[in-house]
């Protein structure tokens, strides 16, 4: 393909013509069923279609586009499974892969910001990209002191690019609303243009990763590759291999789904307990499955499988790790103190003082949320995950009527929706996960103090 389309109409036009498509297939799939096609088969057909659309643009696009995508991707789980099938496929592969920028781009950013004689760096360097994603892709390559490593080399105009995306996807947001029932895209879509800054700058991601490779360093469940060299638009780290988790999700084994889901709860409620950081872009392009034995066989079984983790462009700083709040209030509703719960929502601001709720509702409204952090051990499926999109989606329940007064504080939002991310993987790979161990191990104010 072309260089990433970096003129404002270009890509606003192209980003334009989704919902005119959506439009044109609705009015086609009518004059289908005119001419005799069942309901269900148009509707199939209609989906598939919708859903080609979506990837195609959303992938060529890169920027705010495929960002926007690999977010939505991971609630495909909360989708009516006769609705979900298509689209999966399609968000799916905006986890793991997009059309690659040519090599003449990548050859000029690396000579820009290496130096031209930037090939003396590497003994060797693989011109076909790994994986290309929303404002980078990343080049195999061996640094010159014999490490295997990963160059990922920003798409020129990448933030041009991510800030007009989302000023127009922001436009239409309530047409994107169908693929994530009982979500509204519209806060999602602000957040990510507020963090636009962060996400582009390879040198504080170069720290937020360098941080985690450290602390995790000979951790027997996690690995967090070290971070080789950064310059601007160029950050190289060490490889590392394993299954992507896109791949678990698509045809894993029993062990392997349950490994990666307790690893993935267990990394989401430690990092900031161990770093004051929150790795904040959860979708499973960003993950890998590590076998824990030799020339990829695990020897030592299921427990011996690690979670490599990828991409620290976007990190939530939390000094003190997770607030306590979220502990103490998830106690307190497992222990059904109703009015314990919700004067600590007041007080957080998650009830405005102008409102006023009846305490068991909002006791009521949470239980069914939290059901993971009760069991001892809980099967994520997208059946619950459905199951919860559609209680709080549908207009006529209590839960949806309830859920619009409450208010999530700003300090809250980027927690919640990575929780809400994870959650959605957790679906995506149908984990069994012993949730509450890591709560209990992570989560302040989880156990009562003594």
């Amino acid at each position: 393909m072309s260089d990433l389309p970096r003129k404002a109409v270009t890509r606003t036009a192209k980003l334009a013509a989704l919902p005119l498509g959506f439009a044109g297939r609705a009015t086609w799939g009518l004059g289908k069923r005119i001419g005799g096609k069942s309901a269900e088969i148009v509707a199939r057909e209609l989906q598939q279609r919708t859903a080609d659309q979506l990837f195609k643009v959303l992938g060529e696009l890169k920027g705010g586009a495929m960002k926007l995508g690999q977010a939505l991707s991971v609630f495909e789980s909360a989708l009516p499974e006769e609705v979900a099938g298509p689209y999966r496929a399609a968000l799916t592969k905006l986890q793991e892969a997009a059309p690659p920028m040519p090599t003449r781009t990548v050859h000029a950013v690396l000579a820009e910001r290496l130096g031209e004689e930037w090939r003396e760096l590497f003994l060797e360097f693989e011109d076909k990209p790994a994986a290309a994603a929303s404002i980078g892709q990343v080049h195999r390559a061996v640094w010159h002191d014999g490490r295997e490593v990963a160059v990922k080399v920003q798409y020129p105009g990448a933030g041009e690019a991510l800030l007009s995306d989302l000023a127009q996807l922001s436009r239409f947001a309530r047409l994107l609303g169908p693929l994530v029932p009982g979500m509204d895209i519209k806060p999602l879509i602000t957040e990510m243009r507020d963090r636009v800054s962060e996400e582009l700058d390879y040198g504080l991601e170069a720290r937020a990763q360098q941080e985690h490779a450290e602390e995790f360093a000979d951790d027997p469940d996690v690995v967090v590759p070290g971070v080789v060299h950064q310059s601007e638009q160029v950050l190289v780290t060490e490889w590392i291999d394993g299954i992507p988790l896109s791949e678990v999700i698509a045809d894993g084994t029993r062990e392997q789904r349950d490994r990666a889901g307790q690893l993935l709860t267990r990394f989401l409620f430690s990092g900031p307990a161990r770093t004051g950081l929150l790795h904040a872009d959860p979708h499973p392009g960003n993950f890998r499955l590590l076998p824990g034995g030799t020339d990829g066989e695990d020897e030592a079984g299921p427990e011996s499988w690690r979670l490599g983790v990828l991409d620290f462009g976007t990190v939530d700083r939390l000094p003190g790790g997770l607030p306590v709040t979220i502990g103490t209030c998830l106690r307190m509703a497992l222990e059904g103190d109703a009015e314990g719960v919700y004067e600590l929502l007041r007080e957080e601001g998650f009830v405005k003082e102008s409102i006023e709720l009846d305490p068991d509702a909002v006791l009521e409204y949470l239980l069914p949320i939290i059901e993971p952090a009760d069991a001892d051990a809980f099967g994520f499926s997208r059946g619950w995950m459905r199951a919860q999109a559609a209680r709080i989606a549908d207009l006529r329940s209590p839960a949806h009527q309830l859920g619009k007064q409450l208010n999530l504080p700003p300090s809250y939002l980027l927690i919640h929706r990575v929780t809400l991310s994870t959650i959605g993987v957790l679906c995506q790979l149908n984990a069994t996960v012993r949730m509450r161990d890591e709560l209990e191990e992570w989560l302040p104010g989880f156990l009562a103090e003594e």
